[in-house]
């Protein structure tokens, strides 16, 4: 036996550091003379030989077994360098297989692709890390590669080999902290783990940071998949978005649709539509709808379903519980086939503490913090990512770019940046680090966020970021180069709450509150705000939007909301509306049951979806709306002053008021006529009436329009008289002459 009995104990002990020393094909001196040594690991293998394959004449050389765990080692004597063969397995049932020895492959990955790494400049990582179907100088098999530099040992675990870390131990590519092996024969479909032994003797068995494709719970185990097999439809509309870069000016009206609970099969189980079923049903009533996107609530794998997919443990996998990988991009192919772009929740902010993910990864916090001042993320009992390590930034760089390269999203809505940008959010004094100059700004992590921005926008032009960001932080939507953090929008988390805080008091108060209708207007062009009502409005005893309304009965609180939806959607900026608030369902959302569309036989209900629907059709055609949605030469005030009458009004325009739309919303329990000062003579004519009977309401309004009079208002030398029902809104356009 020339191999040292250490090296024989560290095999069977699974403890062996560097396998591939000992392992494979190597050349030695033996008995004075040049000689090869090939050894193998076969768990419950009887016999093994060496199958020469270039040989003139087939030959095989007999290995002697030096362990019945199944440790094999035969010497070739007289021969000067290695050669290509196999190994010929007998087992204890006879059955006889012959394969290539993992253990006589180069690394997969280059010194340049570990140097890139390790520096947080490889952003093809996904390529590289993880495991991938290669072929090696004809031979097909699975490279496997996981980034554990603290591991005292890493192998590869599954079926294949019985989940035995004995059998197939990795090889540690040096400084680079990546462990690597190849093993031919393997293919899609296979499930795997690392099982990792610390520095401190303890074995975890961890799923791939990397992984494309997950198992379900309990046992999450990572499922070789090819995301890129895909035949794709959509070059057109790739080609149009290219065309279309930096234009905020697009209309935009996202609908935002948590997969599990937009709509389920009661018949079956009442189990949620797969990938397929939801991309033509919810692509037949978002065109119907009007709506210009669809923003889908995280669906990278995650074990908790009521997490709502914002604890990931699979950042590289759509989750598993609506079909595989190719049926996802079949989804997104299919939305954009039917003019509808696609954006994906994004969550870099955190990670879960799963014992089988990437918490304490190889026995060391290798991608959180290690001190939990940093590291712990207070309110939701989750990690926080190590921005500044390389190794942590490439793998979040990757990942975004993963998922538009193989999924061809249309954006990232980037999820919790508040709590990246500050090192003491949600925490008290003494429970935070300040950073290097002794503030509360995440340094680190804003440089992340400026650097996955800017790369996004340079492998993928047109593809919208967009920031969930709910505080006064300046910059988010200007490009870094102008010193921002480069999104190109942000939701207007201040708008959306005041708005809602009064919209829940009762008309006859509201009086008191009229500041936060007006307020909003001070900072609405410091950044490109998206307005919205989102999932995180409608949860935890918030209540629906419906039942938000300041009001007693069904058919009150539903005017009140036709009325706030008509002013949302004539107010600047994009729009995004959470499932089920379009037709003002009554219950909170819940994550695992249907909406509850039966509420649309009902016109209380039916009236609002009709409204939004119209809402989006005439955002959508009427170029004026979004191309000033950030132009604040777009927007004026008619009347912003008028408290006690519960009423705001305001004109949307060109800059030249060629095009106009004056909007006027009365939130007052009163009916009352009511005189608005308009910058043109003519006729406006009402083309939105929140109170109209087609929408629930009673039908009164203002027969079709209304001519000005020489009578001056608000600045204005004409003016025309408006009639307001209680809580409506109404929208007129300047037609010219009378």
């Amino acid at each position: 036996m020339i191999l040292s009995k250490t090296d024989l104990t560290a095999l069977l002990e699974a403890k062996h550091a560097s396998p591939h020393s000992v392992l494979g094909m190597h050349p030695v001196t033996y008995r004075r003379s040049l000689s090869v040594v090939a050894r193998a690991f076969l768990r419950g293998a009887t016999a093994c030989e060496v199958v020469e394959l270039d040989a003139p004449v087939p030959t095989a050389h007999p290995m002697t077994q030096l362990a019945p765990e199944g440790v094999f080692e035969g010497v070739i004597a007289r021969r000067k360098s290695v050669f290509r063969y196999q190994l010929r397995a007998t087992y204890a049932n006879g059955e006889i297989r012959q394969f290539f020895d993992p253990y006589c492959f180069l690394p997969t990955l280059s010194g340049q692709d570990l140097y890139l790494f390790n520096e947080g400049n490889e952003h093809r990582a996904f390529d590289k890390l993880g495991a991938h179907v290669r072929n090696l100088g004809g031979v097909i098999g699975v490279s496997f590669a996981v980034w554990a530099p603290a591991a005292a040992r890493v192998s590869v675990v599954g079926n294949f080999n019985h989940w035995d870390g004995r059998c197939h131990p990795m090889r540690s590519l040096g400084a680079s902290g990546v462990w690597e092996l190849f093993i031919p024969g393997l293919g899609e479909g296979e499930l795997y783990k690392f099982e990792l032994r610390d520095q401190r003797g303890h074995v975890r068995l961890k799923t791939d940071p990397y992984g494309t494709y997950f198992e379900g719970p309990p046992n999450n185990a990572a499922i070789v998949f090819n995301p890129n097999k895909f035949t794709w439809t959509d070059a057109a509309w790739l080609e149009r978005r290219r065309s279309q870069a930096h234009r905020p000016d697009r209309p935009m009206s996202i609908y935002e649709v948590h997969c599990g609970s937009w709509r389920r099969k009661p018949e079956d189980a009442n189990r949620p539509l797969t990938y397929r079923e939801l991309a033509v049903q919810l692509a037949d009533y978002a065109v119907e709808m009007g709506f210009t996107h669809i923003e889908v609530m995280p669906l990278a794998e995650h074990p908790f379903d009521g997490s709502w997919g914002y604890q990931v443990t699979g950042f590289f996998a759509p989750t598993h519980r609506f079909g595989t990988p190719e049926d996802f991009a079949w989804f997104v192919d299919y939305l954009h086939s039917r003019g509808l772009g696609v954006i994906l929740d994004w969550v870099p902010a955190h990670f879960p503490r799963d014992s089988f993910a990437l918490a304490e990864f190889d026995g060391t916090h290798l991608y959180e913090h290690a001190d939990p001042r940093q590291g712990a993320h207070m309110d939701w009992g989750t990690l926080i990512f190590n921005y500044g390590r390389n190794e942590v930034r490439c793998f979040l760089i990757a990942n975004a770019l993963a998922w538009l390269e193989r999924y061809h999203l249309d954006g990232l809505r980037v999820d919790a940046v508040a709590s990246m940008l500050y090192l003491d959010y949600s925490r008290r004094e003494g429970q935070w680090v300040p950073n290097q100059y002794g503030g509360r700004e995440n340094l680190e992590a804003i440089d992340f966020l400026r650097k996955v921005n800017d790369l996004v926008h340079h492998y993928h032009p047109g593809v919208m970021m967009i920031a969930e960001e709910s505080t006064s932080f300046a910059g988010v939507s200007k490009p870094t180069r102008e010193g921002g953090l480069g999104f190109d929008y942000k939701w207007n988390m201040g708008w959306m709450n005041d708005t809602l805080r009064y919209f829940a008091k009762e008309p006859i108060v509201r009086r008191h509150h009229h500041n936060d209708l007006t307020f909003g207007m001070l900072y609405q062009y410091a950044e490109h705000f998206i307005t919205v009502f989102s999932h995180d409005e409608v949860v935890h005893g918030k209540a629906s939007m419906l039942f938000k309304m300041g009001a007693w009965h069904i058919a009150e609180k539903a005017a009140n909301l036709r009325a706030l939806y008509a002013h949302t959607w004539m107010w600047p900026g994009k729009k995004l509306l959470f499932m089920g608030s379009e037709f003002g369902q009554s219950r909170e959302w819940a994550h695992d049951g249907s909406l509850d569309w039966h509420l649309c036989q009902y016109l209380d209900h039916e009236g609002i979806r009709l409204l939004v629907r119209d809402l989006n059709r005439l955002y959508t055609s009427e170029p004026v709306l979004s191309r000033n949605d950030y132009n604040p030469q777009g927007f004026r005030w008619l009347t912003c002053h008028d408290a006690d009458a519960n009423l705001i009004a305001f004109l949307r325009s060109d800059p030249a008021e060629e095009v106009l739309f004056a909007v006027v919303c009365h939130f007052g329990g009163a009916q009352r006529d009511y005189r608005i000062g308009v910058p043109r003579q003519g006729f406006w004519r009402e083309i939105v009436n929140t109170n109209s009977q087609y929408y629930g309401g009673s039908g009164l309004g203002n027969d079709g329009g209304r001519g000005t009079e020489n009578v001056e208002r608000d600045g204005f030398a004409q003016s025309i008289v408006v009639k307001l029902p209680p809580l409506s809104a109404f929208v007129f356009k300047w037609s010219g002459g009378q």
